[in-house]
């Protein structure tokens, strides 16, 4: 359990730090070390310092992804809609510009207004979510998820039809599979990892535990 902390990089959580300090038999005073080896304070401030930085990852990961999706579909709108596919690895990989009514990769064209809402709501429970969270992994993989749903949901509100019934700007295009965009990828990313982390019992409040 000890070497799975050390790896996955479990961070402070608001009451072990006293309780490793008392039973190594050093007070958990402002320069005692947190549960997490970083040598972060185990006091509360520095537990608050501890969770505001995993809370800063969580949304620099989330604005990084939706600045690279929101930028991919500007030029894309711009550049390639209405154009010829470019043709990147032969006839594996191409940039084909499409207008998708639907979920991730095309998927439930005729519930735009339901996938828009469900959207909204996975951005307000990750902020929520945020308010726990001592886990830098697990900020990087709610950061890809709300950066990801942030990007799909602003094409809802903003493009036509209409206001949450908005079609999404799909370009990657692989052979044989469904035409995707920058944000459906960090989705998908966030919740490979968010599979794994749980894989490994890291909880987002730092907690690791077996099953």
């Amino acid at each position: 359990m000890a070497e799975a902390e050390r790896i996955i990089g479990t961070p402070d959580t608001p009451d072990d730090g006293g309780e490793r300090a008392a039973a190594a038999g050093t007070p958990a005073g402002p320069g005692a070390s947190g549960p997490s080896g970083a040598g972060e304070p185990a006091t509360p401030a520095g537990r608050r310092t501890g969770r505001g930085r995993r809370i800063a990852v969580l949304f620099a990961v989330a604005a990084f992804a939706y600045a690279l999706d929101l930028i991919s579909k500007l030029l894309v709108v711009a550049k390639l809609e209405h154009h010829e596919p470019i043709r990147l690895v032969g006839d594996l990989l191409e940039l084909h510009a499409i207008r998708n009514p639907g979920a991730a990769f095309g998927f439930g064209a005729a519930f735009t207004v339901i996938f828009t809402l469900i959207a909204a709501a996975v951005i307000v429970v990750i902020i929520r979510l945020a308010r726990k969270l001592y886990s830098f992994p697990w900020a990087i993989a709610l950061g890809l998820l709300l950066g990801g749903a942030l990007g799909n949901l602003t094409d809802r509100v903003f493009r036509a039809p209409g206001i949450f019934e908005g079609e999404v700007v799909d370009f990657i295009a692989p052979k044989g599979f469904a035409v995707f965009n920058l944000a459906d990828s960090a989705i998908v990313c966030g919740g490979i990892l968010i599979v794994l982390l749980s894989f490994r019992g890291l909880d987002p409040d730092g907690t690791v535990h077996k099953d």
